[in-house]
């Protein structure tokens, strides 16, 4: 499935090939579905599977049983003027009644029995997909929209409780039902009662079938609007900022609006089409009670049935007609659950571009010696961004890497913790090609500050005790006193547990970088990569943390990525990078010394901060 699409591949050209498709995808969902029924690692999950079964068959069993009551009822109290059959009809009602209270009351037992098989399997599949979404790459989600895929993961995961359900306790026993009435027919009544009840069946399905095919096609489309109007909502929603910037409510208004018309319009040809499918199965339906009424009215005139008989193949046909509708909406719900669970399972079979490597060890920090060896990468196949970069950053070394945009400095960053892999040479940490460790351990032994810090909808203690799980209040006030927002933390009605905002919009932006500063000083990795780290900041905000940031990276080997270059004048060395290639290195007197790349960027800058 392209990274960019939130339907069905557009390749396929026919509406034949795209049926054939559906049906083998379906398949594949039903075998994918299937094992959270049965695991084999799970004997409590398959005792209440059984258990279950055994309550379904019971109440279907009673279920077929029942009419006979019924029909032993009228005939008791049609024999006027016999007390004692009367008195059998008052028991045979009673029979009757509680037939189908045992019949229902089997039916609950089952769905008590199943649904924590059913629930465990829900959660089991949400977390595999949303483990699953965290391995795919940076270059898969920053393809995708976020709506979108919120919505396609939503309707996936509550189709798969549909699903699983109605496998298990819809079909088969719906087959089992209508088996044992055509035989109950054929057996008391009549051949021909049984052959008008297998055409009128036959008919039925073949319409359902038929009909909900060709709604599938308009379910997918209505999916597709439903999609893309969720999207633009969320990332108006998520750029409330700019919008308001922009005075552009009225345009984002006019953008979901055009996006929800297109929805209106897919929804009402799916509402119409159902209102044709309702109308063509009671027809059918209708049609074959009708057909069998007859006859056993007929039979009745005649003497060979009683009105017994005639009231118990008006029941049967009664029984037959409810699970025949059952029938219709369960095939027509499994078809739209599996369209909507396509594309989950799309996404789960999405394959993650950074793996570990078989037998991948540990990541084994010695030092923290970063090395880049003639390092060749592109995002696309025909842009290299990085053309032969070879750089080495000794165990407790600031190095810092500066450039003018587009030379690839964050790129750096982005391959040393691997969320891409490089497309030529190596990249190693203590002479181990990190393609070779764990990411795990990778990510665990480099701390990240970033230069745009988002933070989570909840408090600025979890945000800062994000950096390590289980950290301590006061081991959280150290890092956010190391990263001079403690004060400020302080001085807020609710202190730490004060509430952030969606992305951190309650905060300014220096505030944000500096719960993103605090984050990373708890976690206390090994290595440090500050990504334009203090570019949120104020002068003298920023002296404050670049101050910090110096503390915290003694002992440590400290990988700085900069535009501002006042910023990295400290550093033990500069990398200068030119169009994806290094054109200086050495440290900040040298390099203007020289009068190069790097003189020529410091001048720029000054001349613009007198400015």
């Amino acid at each position: 499935m392209p990274a960019d699409t939130t339907t069905t591949p557009q390749a396929d050209a026919t509406g034949g090939h795209i049926e054939t498709q559906e049906r083998q995808s379906g398949l594949r969902i039903i075998r994918k579905v299937a094992p959270y029924l049965w695991p084999e690692n799970q004997p409590w999950v398959r005792r209440r599977v059984v258990l279950a079964m055994g309550f379904l068959l019971l109440s279907k069993l009673i279920a077929v049983a029942t009419p006979f009551f019924y029909k032993g009822a009228v005939d008791a109290l049609a024999e006027e003027g016999v007390p004692m059959l009367a008195l059998g009809a008052v028991g045979l009602t009673v029979a009757y009644g509680m037939a189908r209270l045992m019949t229902v009351g089997f039916q609950q037992l089952r769905d008590a029995v199943f649904t924590r098989v059913a629930q465990r399997a829900l959660r089991m599949l949400a977390l595999e997909t949303f483990n699953h979404i965290h391995r795919l790459s940076m270059r898969y989600h920053i393809t995708r929209k976020t709506g979108g895929l919120s919505r396609i993961i939503e309707r996936g995961v509550k189709g798969v409780e549909f699903l699983l359900r109605f496998l298990l306790f819809s079909i088969g026993p719906l087959i089992l039902e209508l088996m044992l009435v055509g035989i109950i027919l054929a057996a008391v009544f009549d051949i021909w009662y049984l052959a008008v009840v297998a055409v009128t069946i036959a008919l039925y399905v073949w319409f359902t079938f038929a009909i909900t095919e060709w709604r599938v096609k308009q379910r997918r489309e209505m999916n597709a609007q439903d999609t893309d109007a969720n999207q633009k909502a969320i990332d108006s929603l998520l750029n409330f900022e700019t919008v308001k910037y922009f005075g552009a409510e009225a345009r984002e208004a006019r953008r979901y609006d055009a996006a929800m018309a297109k929805y209106e319009v897919a929804a009402i040809k799916t509402n119409y089409s159902l209102a044709f499918l309702n109308f063509g199965q009671s027809f059918l339906i209708t049609g074959g009670l009708i057909a069998v009424m007859v006859m056993a009215a007929i039979g009745v005139q005649a003497g060979t049935l009683t009105v017994g008989d005639f009231v118990m193949v008006n029941a049967y046909m009664i029984q037959i007609t409810i699970p025949l509708n059952f029938l219709g909406t369960v095939y027509r719900e499994i078809r739209q659950a599996l369209v909507d669970m396509g594309e989950m399972f799309d996404l789960l079979e999405q394959p993650a571009e950074v793996t570990d490597a078989p037998g991948a060890r540990a990541l084994d920090v010695r030092g923290g010696r970063i090395e880049l060896e003639d390092v060749r990468f592109g995002y696309d196949a025909d842009r290299m961004i990085l053309k032969g970069v070879s750089l080495v950053a000794e165990p407790g070394e600031m190095v810092a890497i500066v450039g003018s945009t587009g030379s690839g400095k964050s790129t750096i960053g982005r391959l040393l913790f691997r969320f891409y892999d490089v497309n030529g040479g190596a990249l190693r940490i203590d002479g181990q090609d990190i393609r070779e460790v764990t990411q795990d351990s990778l990510h665990a032994a480099i701390g990240v500050v970033p230069q745009d810090t988002v933070l989570f909808n909840d408090t600025i203690r979890y945000n800062i005790g994000y950096g390590r799980d289980g950290a301590t209040q006061s081991e959280i006030e150290a890092a956010a006193q190391a990263a001079q927002i403690h004060d400020f933390i302080a001085q807020l009605p609710d202190g730490y547990d004060t509430t952030v905002g969606e992305r951190g919009l309650k905060l300014s932006g220096g505030e944000k970088q500096r719960v993103g500063i605090a984050r990373t000083l708890l976690k206390d990795p090994p290595i440090l990569l500050l990504d334009e780290a203090t570019s949120a900041l104020d002068s003298e905000t920023e002296q404050e943390i670049k101050e910090a940031l110096m503390q915290a990276g003694r002992g440590r080997t400290v990988l700085t990525i900069a535009h501002r270059l006042s910023t990295i004048a400290e550093a033990d060395r500069i990398i200068v990078l030119e169009q994806g290639e290094i054109v200086e290195q050495g440290r900040h007197e040298a390099l203007l010394a020289t009068g190069g790349r790097y003189a020529q960027l410091w001048t720029r800058q000054q001349s613009d901060d007198a400015a």
